[in-house]
């Protein structure tokens, strides 16, 4: 869920003015996955851009005092969140802690590094939501911790029905600063992507399997 409309158009517009958010209905995007897309995201970039990467660490301040309130611990998700995530718990004053995909294989073989205890109430911070695999990884490293994860915030999310299912059956409220439909709505607005595109972006979150058959997946 985004909680406000006009900063969701406006993050939008950020992530596409910087191009960490490209478009390409012609020439799609091959996932690890090996399926197309006509989206590739990387918010990394957002953190070269100080007024950008100001209004984001500002936009998950709000959404998480709105939201849950106080907390114990801000966790950033390796890697695109570890740096939102800091950023995120310097502003708020709490410890920051990041959570691995999966435990070291040498070392104290640490999943979640810094310091963090049992009882202690998380908000997570995320770069981006795919199907909300890899994010949800984080989030159960941190239950079997002991902490309450209160919740989930992410820059962008592609909507995807997938991850609406995966983050409900987990009981993981997710709300995010911007999403696929507000993003391609600007981009059509502002013309970052030719009017005739805009209908095959649309058809694409709502069956990308399809939507990838379609334009050459193997």
């Amino acid at each position: 869920m985004i909680t406000n409309k006009d900063m969701a158009a406006k993050t939008a517009d950020f992530l596409l003015t910087v191009k960490a958010v490209k478009l390409n209905n012609e020439h799609p995007f091959t996932w690890a996955s090996g399926r197309k897309s006509p989206i590739y995201c990387d918010n990394r970039v957002t953190l070269s851009y100080p007024e950008i990467r100001t209004f984001i660490r500002q936009r998950f301040v709000e959404i998480v005092n709105e939201t849950w309130g106080n907390v114990d611990v801000i966790a950033g998700v390796a890697t695109g969140g570890i740096a939102q995530g800091a950023l995120v718990a310097q502003e708020l004053g709490r410890p920051f802690v990041y959570v691995r995909s999966e435990s070291k294989s040498h070392g104290l073989t640490n999943q979640i590094e810094g310091e963090i205890h049992a009882g202690q109430s998380v908000v997570v911070i995320e770069d981006l939501v795919s199907t909300g695999k890899s994010s949800l990884i984080a989030v159960k490293a941190l239950r079997e911790k002991g902490c309450i994860v209160k919740g989930m915030a992410a820059i962008f999310t592609y909507g995807l029905q997938v991850a609406a299912d995966n983050f409900e059956n987990e009981n993981v409220e997710l709300m995010t600063l911007t999403d696929y439909d507000t993003l391609i709505q600007v981009a059509h607005e502002k013309e970052y992507v030719r009017p005739e595109d805009f209908e095959s972006l649309s058809a694409w979150r709502k069956n990308p399997e399809q939507w990838s058959k379609e334009h050459g997946e193997e």
